[in-house]
């Protein structure tokens, strides 16, 4: 891994802006509901815009992958993001808030993982896995540097000098590196450096297919479970009666158990097929939230809520771009992994404002037995699109 220059770059930007612009929601979250006096669905619906925007921008981004900018887009969507959290250090409004992360949602659809493993599959075509793997091992670390950094500079300072080191972070580290790898994986791609031809017929040809919505809804359900259940884990652990060092401490822990996933995985890669990790990561995800759902501060069951959690989010990021290949086909793979990224987010983009609304109704009791339901259903659709294929 380390002998390949441009996966150690594409690795450490990825961990950089996952860290910077993604998990700075999770642990800001309370301090934006106290500083502003704002409803935690108000605070959670700019999080939802962001996701939405960056769902219906990822198809445009996909786009640019197959002409061959994804370079361009990678490290200059990366630095945009990175203003922008400086920008969100001087907010004082909500609709400043809006805002501010309507266009990091923008910018996450060309910086995080999906335009990155496009470029790759793009570049490394049917061996793209391990590559993909190796990214993610390193970008695993993310939340366990972001959420740590910013409870620590947050007891320091306050949320906005988060913002502004998260930002600086992002753009004098983060965008460099993204751009270096990308370009050398561009350029030793197995196209050569060639553009494919435009496929004016490729945008029915997704849409129409019964085997992109099966495959499609059911990732979305599995983003409904990570970004509802991530977004909202602090006040889930503390209304479950978690301490607040604890949480900071499961919390971090998630990252490395997501590394933890995906090593295993790549040990397993040859005993196990594709399709048996995408199944075992729905029952997975049900199985934390059962879990979450009856720990009452148990240290035992958020301990393997945390294993369960991490593994299964760790592990869905890289069987996403495979299981979409495997199933779609690689021609023209950025525009279609572009579509399919469009559902995941939609579902990204849904979680953090429902699971207000549904703890507004029968509090997180209730959203926990949700997301078990999406469990179940999601592996249901996932195993008929596979059968159907």
């Amino acid at each position: 891994m380390l002998r390949d220059r441009s996966v150690l770059y594409l690795g450490l930007g990825e961990t950089l802006v996952w860290g910077g612009v993604f998990y700075i929601f999770p642990p800001l979250l309370v301090h934006w509901e106290n500083d502003f006096g704002w409803s935690r669905a108000e605070v959670t619906g700019a999080f939802t815009l962001a996701i939405v925007l960056s769902a219906v921008t990822s198809p445009r981004a996909g786009k640019r992958i197959d002409a061959g900018l994804g370079p361009h887009m990678l490290a200059g969507c990366t630095a945009i993001g990175g203003v922008l959290l400086g920008l969100l250090s001087l907010v004082e409004q909500i609709w400043q808030f809006y805002a501010v992360w309507a266009l990091l949602g923008m910018a996450m659809a060309g910086a995080l993982y999906d335009p990155c493993f496009a470029l790759v599959t793009r570049a490394r075509g049917a061996e793209a896995k391990r590559p993909i793997i190796h990214i993610t091992l390193m970008a695993g670390f993310a939340s366990t540097l972001a959420f740590p950094a910013a409870y620590a500079i947050v007891e320091e300072w306050d949320w906005r000098m988060v913002a502004r080191v998260f930002a600086a972070v992002v753009v004098f580290v983060a965008a460099p590196l993204l751009w270096a790898g990308a370009r050398r994986m561009e350029r030793e791609g197995k196209h050569g450096g060639a553009n494919p031809p435009p496929a004016p017929t490729e945008r029915p040809a997704i849409y129409g297919s019964p085997l992109f919505w099966l495959l499609g809804i059911a990732f979305a359900f599995g983003a409904v479970i990570h970004g509802g259940t991530l977004q909202h884990l602090f006040p889930i652990l503390h209304d479950r009666g978690v301490d607040a060092d604890t949480a900071v401490l499961a919390a971090s822990c998630i990252g490395p158990m997501q590394v933890a996933g995906r090593v295993i995985m790549m040990m397993a890669e040859r005993r196990v097929s594709n399709h048996a990790v995408a199944a075992g990561c729905f029952v997975l995800m049900g199985l934390a939230m059962a879990l979450l759902y009856v720990s009452t501060a148990a240290a035992l069951l958020v301990a393997g809520f945390v294993i369960m959690f991490g593994g299964a989010y760790g592990t869905v990021s890289i069987i996403r771009p495979v299981i979409t290949r495997e199933v779609m086909g690689e021609a023209h793979f950025g525009a279609k992994f572009g579509a399919m990224s469009m559902l995941y987010l939609a579902g990204s983009a849904t979680a953090p404002y429902m699971v207000s609304l549904v703890w507004g109704v029968g509090g997180y009791d209730l959203v926990l037995p949700g997301m078990m339901a999406l469990a179940g259903v999601g592996l249901v659709l996932y195993l008929a699109a596979r059968r159907l294929s």
